[in-house]
């Protein structure tokens, strides 16, 4: 059994949280503790009111809501009424014993799971200490409850869940589900699971699930004071609907968090960068056009994030490493992983092979037919020679097509 705990301000959104996916049909209530009615006779209010009673007799403490989950081993199979007893054993080892709660489990991930919400105010409005509170009761409450109920161990399922966790994550689609709950679920899961060191890199990552940050424009009251929004995109990257305020987002995904994010993500994601670099060095080693880049970094777990301007060029490329969860913007790893340096790349494999084909239909012409001048003319009328001797159209969809460098062209003569 693995054991999570996190504190809040919002009794209201932890709930929310848990209630939505009740509705949606993802999650039951299958147990409480200090409520009067039995659990399929209270109401959201009844639910809320319990809570916000006790947290309202100590307005000084402003951290008033807990709220946590116990993971269990995917293979195993626990009913509802002991996942509740579970639920209690741990709840009254960690000194919540005769706080209220509620207890609900999740069907909507790859491995079974509970989730708990409750206070730390006790009735008389002392609070319970939370501090250290992982370490100093959760953990030998974790390891007494595998025990008594015969659970699998965490030291042996954490790797399986960190694996699942974050399965059931699912591109936002607009209109098809709450707007602010579609948000939620993708936001969270991206800045739990991947490591990424600015908000260019963070939106590289959401573009994948339809969803983008934005600060606003420079001159907005909101940039200005550190504000952060978050929208559902269309296919084509352009936000539809309204923006979602980072703040009232549960666990408030705010720039101020995503910052400290930043930090930490540029120390833990440069063991990482030499082994992305060589995996980007084998895709364009086997690559003629941007097209099949993207196919050979798919076929390594690299998700490539094309940036392009209203004009439809391309200003910069991005990296999503989907297996060790890190993103890398292509200038960082270098100038020849930089859209500049990739469309080179591909644009000189392009005209070498051009040139061998060239090469070869000489090669061929002069074997089989030296000396006849016949040759050198199609049916269509137009000579052989001036076909082979035609500048080089690129493809417009492709970058070097997008005029990174404009060059004039010259028309070579052949003396015969």
């Amino acid at each position: 059994m693995v054991a999570k705990i996190k504190s809040g301000k919002s009794l209201t959104g932890a709930l929310n949280y848990n209630e939505h996916k009740v509705r949606a049909g993802k999650a039951e209530l299958i147990g409480t503790n200090g409520y009067t009615k039995i659990d399929n006779a209270l109401s959201f209010h009844d639910k809320l009111f319990r809570l916000t009673d006790l947290a309202g007799r100590n307005l000084r403490t402003k951290t008033n809501t807990v709220h946590l989950s116990l993971n269990f081993h995917p293979g195993e199979c626990i009913e509802n009424d002991r996942l509740a007893a579970i639920a209690h054993a741990y709840m009254t080892r960690i000194g919540f014993e005769y706080q209220p709660y509620l207890v609900y489990k999740h069907n909507d991930a790859g491995h079974p799971h509970i989730h708990v919400v409750t206070t730390n105010i006790q009735a008389d409005g002392k609070r319970i200490n939370l501090n250290n509170i992982g370490l100093l009761k959760s953990e030998p409450a974790r390891k007494a409850v595998e025990m008594e109920f015969g659970l699998v161990k965490a030291s042996d399922q954490k790797r399986v869940l960190d694996h699942v966790g974050d399965v059931t994550v699912r591109p936002a689609e607009y209109g098809k589900s709450d707007t602010k709950r579609s948000i939620t679920n993708v936001v969270n899961e991206v800045v739990r699971s991947y490591r990424f060191t600015s908000l260019s890199e963070l939106n590289a990552i959401l573009h994948l699930y339809k969803v983008t940050a934005g600060r606003g424009s420079k001159e907005s009251v909101m940039f200005k004071n550190g504000g952060l929004n978050y929208w559902i995109t269309d296919t084509r990257g352009k936000k539809v609907g309204v923006p979602i305020k980072a703040s009232s987002i549960y666990q408030k995904p705010t720039l101020k968090l995503l910052e400290g994010r930043f930090k930490l993500n540029e120390y833990l994601r440069k063991p990482l960068k030499e082994k992305l670099k060589a995996k980007i060095d084998q895709a364009i080693a086997h690559a003629s056009s941007l097209k099949q880049f993207e196919s050979e970094l798919q076929r390594a777990g690299i998700s490539l994030v094309i940036r392009e301007n209203s004009e439809g060029r391309i200003y910069g490329l991005s990296y999503v490493d989907q297996l060790n969860k890190v993103v890398f913007n292509g200038s960082d790893l270098g100038k020849a992983y930089s859209a500049a340096g990739v469309m080179n790349a591909l644009s000189y494999k392009t005209a070498e092979s051009r040139f061998v084909a060239t090469a070869r239909v000489f090669e061929k012409v002069d074997m089989e037919s030296p000396g006849d001048p016949s040759i050198w003319t199609g049916s269509a009328g137009r000579g052989l020679l001036d076909e082979l001797l035609m500048p080089y159209e690129t493809n417009q969809s492709e970058p070097n097509q997008l005029e990174l460098t404009k060059r004039k062209k010259k028309r070579r003569k052949l003396n015969l």
